[in-house]
């Protein structure tokens, strides 16, 4: 049988599939890591228990698969109804037996990546919705996923930290979500500094003569950003230490 291949010929766009599909493995693996007794165990996010985390990696890989097909035919397919149904499906997953919901992890990202892989290469630059209500090309689904994987396995708090994340992916997701901060105003008089960097990596409201800034290596200041905890950081305002360091501005 002859081997299938992405049918885009883009290089960056590759190489972001290939960040997804790593991600997607991380996943798996700190997954598979856990016994079924353990799926019962809290996450790291609040009232979500590790179930609840895959139900929502694995449910949102066919979301972001109806985005491809919506590419890929013209035929618009929502990621889901509504805020309301999005929540009730991982209610409903969580209560999955441990082969069920393992199962539905497995399966819909093997079927989000057919949908990627047989996507015709002009068809990348159509047009879809995102759940917010952003329209963005279908190479934006790449990255979607992408931060969903490496973040959430993160959260299964199975041993996985952000140094475990590769770097392309943590300076994104920090421009995303500084990019977030600015257009909602909530980065006022806040400097974010990404230490340990050949290039310094500096967000947030620089133009401000009295910021609170918070510094950091590039995993602890994600960490940080994405409301995980300030471990690894530190804050100053004025010249006076902060401690701990004040929690980040809300990412979604």
């Amino acid at each position: 049988m002859v081997a299938r291949h992405d049918q885009t010929a883009d290089p960056v766009l590759l190489e972001g599939l290939l960040q997804a599909r790593r991600g997607t493995a991380f996943f798996a693996r700190k997954l598979n890591e856990l016994t079924d007794a353990e799926l019962d165990g809290d996450s790291l996010l609040p009232s979500w228990t590790r179930r609840h985390v895959v139900a929502h990696v694995g449910y949102n890989a066919r979301a972001v698969a109806r985005l491809v097909e919506w590419a890929d035919t013209g035929v618009e397919t929502p990621m889901y109804p509504s805020a309301e149904v999005r929540n009730h499906e991982i209610d409903f997953g969580a209560t999955l037996s441990p082969i069920a919901l393992r199962n539905l992890f497995d399966h819909s990202a093997v079927h989000l990546n057919v949908e990627w892989r047989d996507l015709p290469a002009d068809n990348w630059h159509h047009k879809v919705k995102t759940v917010q209500g952003r329209t963005v090309p279908a190479e934006e689904t790449v990255w979607m996923r992408t931060r969903e994987v490496w973040v959430h396995a993160v959260d299964l708090d199975n041993g996985a930290t952000f140094t475990d994340i590769p770097e392309p992916v943590l300076e994104r997701l920090l421009m995303d979500i500084t990019g977030a901060w600015h257009a909602r105003g909530t980065d006022e008089a806040l400097v974010v500094e990404v230490t340990g960097q050949a290039s310094p990596l500096t967000f947030g409201d620089t133009a401000s003569a009295s910021p609170t800034v918070v510094s950091g290596s590039l995993p602890a200041i994600a960490r940080w950003a994405t409301g995980r905890g300030t471990d690894g950081t530190t804050a100053k305002r004025d010249g006076t230490s902060l401690t701990p360091a004040p929690p980040a501005p809300a990412w979604i």
